[in-house]
């Protein structure tokens, strides 16, 4: 077998591409999609709830070809 020719069963690595997403690819998916981030937090002694955080944000990009929803100006 020559080396340029992988085993039976194996494919080459080059096959597989990369193994990370660069960090700019990822934020451009994020920003063109939008993400929705929510969770809770508690902070409890002897299972008596002291302190609640809740936490729901939104991370979107904004684009001026799109028209806003409202037609007053907005909301601000």
């Amino acid at each position: 077998m020559t080396a340029l020719q992988p085993a039976w069963g194996e494919a080459p690595a080059e096959a597989f591409g990369p193994l990370g997403v660069p960090l700019v690819d990822l934020l451009d998916r994020v920003l063109a999609t939008g993400v929705v981030i929510s969770g809770d937090v508690v902070i409890a002694i002897a299972e008596v709830p002291l302190v609640r955080l809740s936490l729901h944000a939104l991370l979107s990009s904004v684009n001026e070809r799109v028209p806003a929803p409202w037609t007053d100006g907005g909301p601000l």
